[in-house]
């Protein structure tokens, strides 16, 4: 993990959302903050509040309680401030289609209130950082879903932000298009950009975050950084074994003993261990034969699995 100097950037203690006027909470009373330089990641499901804690964050949504500090501002009374000095790629694109690429970046930096030349200077850099120099021109409708994700993230940096939110930025793009904004991303990074993420895809989280939170229900189940989490909560290895439908339970029985934890899904067995291909040789010891079997790196996703008792998903 980077050492990230100086005071936080952002500093959350209690920090609470409850809509009205159902009253469902969806941000419980959470603490954290971000370093100066640092990418900090928030993971979790669908509505386990993520998105609700970036609104907080970015001032487009009053929090119900608790308090946020954003750049040394209180995010309850000094929103325009803030949001002057924050980038926000939000969850869906919402760039004007009708318009050309460049166009796109140019009006949305005369909202900051930046002089023409400057802007126009900005956006040609942009457009090279974002690899869209040779769609300048191009109606943003004829982009491809990788290209528009490409230019929100532009757009979100023409203010030059201290800190830049980033909403699910990877959500149904193709592989190649996602491994492209990462590299973008690190790019930001290593020019001294802060970041904080929302994901719910456990590879991004691992390549990008230095430290991160699980959150779960509106509230944060545990923190640190990825490989923190995952020699904390899953250990070194986890041993996969698929066995036919109508033998998990009795598999599992013939299993005690092997592994530090056994956590059976609905088509396979997960046992966590120092040494998967150790447990397996004692699996065959023991006279079970599996459909398969797999050793592989725990990662956070088993992470997930043992805090919350389910699989990260939709």
């Amino acid at each position: 993990m980077n050492e990230h100097q100086g005071a936080p950037l952002v500093v959350a203690e209690g920090l609470r959302k409850v809509y009205q006027p159902s009253g469902f909470t969806a941000v419980d009373g959470i603490d954290f903050a971000l370093a100066p330089g640092e990418a900090f990641g928030f993971l979790g499901p669908n509505g386990a509040g993520k998105s609700s804690t970036m609104r907080m964050i970015s001032c487009v949504s009053p929090l119900s309680g608790g308090s946020l500090r954003v750049l040394g501002l209180d995010a309850a009374t000094h929103g325009p401030e803030i949001r002057a000095r924050i980038g926000v790629v939000p969850q869906e694109d919402t760039l004007d289609e009708e318009l050309t690429v460049r166009e796109n970046l140019l009006i949305y930096g005369r909202y900051f209130g930046l002089p023409r030349p400057v802007v126009r200077e900005r956006a040609d850099r942009l457009l090279e950082f974002a690899r869209l120099t040779d769609k300048a021109d191009e109606q943003v409708a004829a982009l491809s879903g990788g290209m528009k994700r490409r230019l929100t993230i532009a757009r979100g940096l023409v203010n030059e932000p201290e800190i830049l939110l980033l909403d699910e930025p990877t959500t149904g793009l193709d592989p190649q298009a996602r491994h492209l904004l990462w590299e973008r991303l690190y790019q930001l990074k290593s020019e001294g950009v802060s970041l904080i993420l929302t994901t719910h895809y456990m590879d991004e989280a691992e390549q990008l975050c230095d430290r991160l939170v699980v959150m779960d229900g509106g509230r944060i189940v545990a923190g640190g950084t990825p490989r923190e989490l995952i020699e904390a909560h899953a250990g070194r290895e986890v041993l996969e074994l698929r066995v036919p439908p109508g033998d998990q339970a009795v598999t599992a029985e013939k299993l005690q003993g092997l592994a530090d934890r056994l956590e059976p899904l609905p088509d396979r067995l997960l046992l966590y261990t120092e040494d998967g291909e150790t447990a397996l040789a004692a699996v065959h010891a023991r006279g079970i034969v599996p459909i398969t079997a797999l050793v592989r790196r725990a990662g956070l996703e088993d992470v997930f699995l043992t805090l919350t008792g389910r699989t990260l998903v939709d």
